[in-house]
């Protein structure tokens, strides 16, 4: 029998209606799964190491998480930023520092600017910049390994202000180049620049790179107890101390008073971020004059943690007073010795990497309030030989959908289940294109998980 004309047009109306109800539910529900963020800053969107997206892999292949692209960079330890797809990566080709933007999901460059840099480590280490890229809706900042302040338009990378902190400030040279990554509070970036006798701290106006305050130094330090040192000693001032660290400030309101906290090398300073007036300042530095502080504190409540790894200065937790201008320690030990990385904090336990120098790296999970040592693993290289396959080395971590992505200093990438009881490793590969020293920390940004080396830049897929 013949079927009508009209009885077709149903069917197709019916097939039409039934396809765009299909991809509106796939399309919602992959939008649900796929929760990604932008890791515009050093340590991640709430800069402490911790991620918000889900539907990663549970698990890697044997060869690990596919690759999307990788990059043969200039030399640098600093970390890229990701905003939207703009990946902004700060490094050094010859003799120009360059900061340079790609296409996150590609590695396409899509503009660079660079100015000249005549940096020597004097330790032998490369002599790339040391700090990551900080990114907003609109403009880039970035710090050089000799002090060059930078502002960018981050769509176009056209220069907006530029700072030499090192000419414009009395700052004594430091042992690895500059290291601290600005932050920004409001209208003001808050720099470490290491300046003396009072510049130990500076606030620039984040839209013109004037001077707003400066603070830290003399003033504070002078006259302050040297805990933790043998005998009855207090700070006596040198005009050539150096006061820049390796250690990024943290902001934070504790007991209702906003903050910024600043690992300096004498120790940890707090200070109002609008005015820089101090609050507080509390030795913890080594014995040893070539040492550093690199670690961002650790902030839980009204509780501060810090630590070093040069000559046992170790790790103290301190509970900021009700009036938030003093501490006191709650507990000091050597259970943590972090020489660069940032410990995760999860449900009452510290996750992180402990020891100075390849020989002495450790894997290991201490009881926050205590400082009790839950777990210790053995990740260290032999001193002066190959390094050792399968071994992490020192490395850094990030916390995403309730586990560690870990990377080791060699290239190997590792995934854990945070476990106060034993390390459960799930998940662990090599590599191919990394190799020591990886020492910038996993930058995870819309499910791509990206990696670098002194010259090597990856991105692999994390999304199941």
């Amino acid at each position: 029998m013949k079927k009508p004309l009209h009885f077709f047009g149903r069917i197709r109306w019916t097939e039409f209606l039934l396809a765009v109800f299909l991809l509106v539910i796939n399309f919602t529900l992959s939008a649900a799964e796929n929760t990604g963020e932008d890791w515009p800053q050093f340590l991640g969107p709430h800069g402490n190491c911790t991620s918000d997206e889900t539907g990663l892999l549970d698990r890697w292949p044997t060869n690990g998480p596919p690759l999307v692209w990788d990059k043969i960079i200039g030399t640098g330890f600093g970390a890229p930023s990701v905003l939207g797809n703009r990946l902004v990566l700060l490094h050094r080709i010859a003799n120009e520092e360059i900061v340079e933007c790609l296409e996150a999901d590609t590695g396409k460059s899509l503009w660079h600017f660079g100015y000249e840099s005549h940096f020597i480590d004097p330790y032998g280490y490369n002599n790339g910049p040391r700090c990551t890229p900080l990114l907003t809706s609109n403009l880039c900042y970035t710090l050089g390994a000799e002090g060059k302040l930078t502002c960018l338009e981050l769509a176009t990378g056209k220069r907006v202000w530029q700072r030499d902190t090192a000419a414009d400030f009395n700052v004594p040279n430091a042992f690895f180049g500059v290291g601290s990554t600005p932050i920004l509070d409001g209208d003001l970036l808050l720099v470490m620049v290491g300046g003396q006798p009072n510049s130990g701290m500076v606030a620039f106006d984040a839209k013109t790179g004037k001077t707003v305050w400066e603070s830290v130094g003399e003033q504070n330090w002078q006259g302050v107890p040297m805990t933790g040192w043998r005998g009855e000693r207090t700070v006596r001032w040198q005009s050539w101390e150096k006061q820049a660290s390796y250690s990024t400030p943290v902001l934070a309101t504790i007991h209702g008073r906003r903050q910024v906290l600043c690992l300096m090398r004498q120790g940890l300073v707090s200070l109002d971020p609008k005015t820089g007036a101090v609050n507080f300042s509390f030795w913890f530095r080594s014995t040893a004059n070539d040492s550093v502080n690199a670690m961002s504190p650790v902030v839980v409540d009204d509780l501060i943690f810090i630590s070093g790894a040069y000559y046992k200065v170790g790790s103290v937790l301190l509970q900021l007073n009700g009036d938030g201008k003093g501490v006191k320690e709650i507990w000091r030990g050597t259970s943590l010795e972090i020489h660069w990385t940032t410990p995760i904090y999860l449900d009452g336990f510290l996750y992180a990497f402990s020891g100075r120098n390849e020989p002495d790296a450790r894997m290991r999970c201490v009881e926050f309030r205590t400082g009790k040592l839950m777990w210790d693993r053995d990740e260290s290289w032999p001193p002066h030989s190959a390094r050792t396959p399968g071994v992490y080395g020192r490395g850094s971590s990030i916390l995403a959908e309730g586990k560690l992505i870990c990377l080791g200093e060699g290239g190997i990438l590792g995934l854990f289940q945070p476990n106060p009881k034993q390390p459960e490793e799930i998940s662990r590969f090599q590599v191919p294109q990394l190799h020591h020293p990886c020492w910038a920390a996993p930058v995870l940004s819309h499910n791509k998980l990206y990696l670098r080396s002194e010259d090597h830049l990856v991105c692999l897929e994390m999304a199941k």
